[in-house]
């Protein structure tokens, strides 16, 4: 059989090659997601407060809260508003939980927490902070990723942020031999132009020569909390330069609620979490980051599950209130953390002890009730390797791999889903361990 062709050979592959750069620009400024582990909350404290047992403290106020208001799992299950059928798993996922790793991510506060003080208190404060954030280290107290938030670089407040970011560095360098916490990050708040971006990478780069880092050992991430930091002074999208201004050291951007909301003029009363103009900001933060791999965080729910009546004699009525008034802030959180997971915003932040088991009860029902569907899904997926397939009424392509695992391995990292639930995907725990799905079907490919 004779096949004809109209396009010259020259031209076609002329075309072809144009393609091909392009794609190649395009995968390298969105390498996807890589399936790294992400801390499925941040909790900010002040940095006068903190110690290298910060960590281990907030479990145990955590776990107290628990036993206090919710002793079993009937009642969390009631209080939080999940399933009575996940409640007794979700439940002891969580106790283990927090008794082991309470905290995933904690960020030492130099900013809102913080405020503003003396400059020789907080250069006392720098000093003291970095020397727990060592001694943590030394201990292995420090929960698996830690950071501090600078104040913004303004005219007012600049010098004073990069001078607090210099005295901690320094300090906690000198006192751990030269040596970071895993996964540390520096996250810059209240962005207003790219050249707070520039400014803060430029003093990296100064930061690491002198202290002897590796190029790029400093990472960034930003705060989204102004609106110049969704749409510039020119009307153009701000997040992807801000990006590029990172110079590839942005890790993550953390929404931040109530800021965001007061610079759209939305009053107190209505600065929530759910709030339309929220959604709004947040929905170009996905689009601006997708396939970036730059992680996402929402904001904070700021009602505190904090009891009215405290002391040990209280009256039943008393006990009454403290209960309702937990249960409230509980519901109000986990329904903010639902709403997040349900927008693709698996991380968020925490301010209290209490909202704790509130934040991995909704992150775990969230996961297991999706667990069987997931299963499937990815099993069928994978039995099928790069072939469309239909499994119920949901159709799979071939870019939905990546993103299936990564439900999984998230769920593993958290605690929400074993590595042994995981396998009910078809997938071998060294498949799993390996977090890439092209890796996994070129593998396969290889032995079939």
């Amino acid at each position: 059989m004779t096949v004809r062709t109209t396009l010259p050979e020259k031209k076609l592959t002329k075309a072809l090659d144009r393609v091909h750069r392009a794609q190649t620009r395009v995968l390298t400024r969105y390498p996807g997601d890589s399936g790294a582990r992400q801390p499925v909350h941040t909790v900010y404290g002040g940095a006068h407060l903190f110690t290298a047992e910060t960590a281990k403290k907030l479990g145990e106020l955590s776990i107290r809260s628990l036993d206090t208001y919710a002793p079993d799992a009937a009642t969390f299950a009631e209080a939080i508003g999940i399933k009575g059928d996940l409640a007794p798993k979700v439940y002891e996922r969580v106790r283990e939980k927090l008794g082991r790793e309470a905290v995933e991510d904690f960020r030492i506060d130099f900013e809102d927490g913080y405020g503003n003080r003396p400059d020789d208190e907080e250069d006392g404060h720098a000093v003291a902070a970095a020397q727990q954030v060592a001694a943590g280290m030394a201990a292995g107290t420090l929960p698996p990723f830690i950071g501090i938030r600078i104040k913004p670089l303004t005219r007012e407040l600049a010098g004073r942020s990069l001078r607090t970011l210099d005295i901690f560095l320094t300090e906690l360098l000198d006192k751990s031999g030269g040596k970071l916490p895993e996964n540390f990050v520096v996250t810059l708040p209240k962005i207003m132009s790219k050249v707070d971006v520039e400014t803060l990478v430029s003093a990296f780069e100064i930061l690491e020569d002198r202290l002897g880092l590796d190029t790029g050992a400093l990472k960034v991430e930003f705060m989204v909390e102004t609106t110049q930091s969704i749409f510039d002074m020119e009307g153009r999208t701000a997040l992807p330069r801000l990006h590029r201004a990172a110079e590839g050291r942005l890790t993550g951007a953390h929404f931040g609620t109530y800021d965001y909301t007061a610079n759209c003029d939305i009053t107190a009363a209505h600065q929530k979490m759910r709030h339309p103009a929220c959604d709004f900001a947040k929905h170009v933060m996905k689009v601006s980051f997708a396939g970036t791999g730059v992680a996402l965080s929402d904001g904070a729910t700021n009602i505190m599950p904090i009891p009215p009546h405290k002391g040990k004699d209280l009256s039943e009525e008393q006990k009454r209130e403290n209960k309702a008034a937990v249960f409230s802030a509980w519901r109000l959180h986990a329904d903010d953390v639902r709403h997040s997971l349900v927008n693709g915003f698996y991380q968020g932040w925490d301010l209290h002890p209490g909202q704790l088991p509130t934040r991995y009860g909704a992150v775990y029902a969230f996961f297991l009730d999706g667990l069987a569907p997931a299963s499937e899904r990815l099993k069928n997926f994978v039995d099928k390797a790069a072939q469309a397939t239909l499994v119920g009424d949901v159709f799979d392509d071939a870019a939905t791999g990546q993103g299936l695992l990564n439900y999984f391995l998230r769920g593993i990292a958290c605690g929400a889903v074993t590595e042994e639930e995981a396998l009910a995907t078809g997938l071998s725990l060294e498949e799993i361990r390996s977090k890439s799905f092209v890796k996994i079907m070129a593998a396969r490919r290889s032995k079939a």
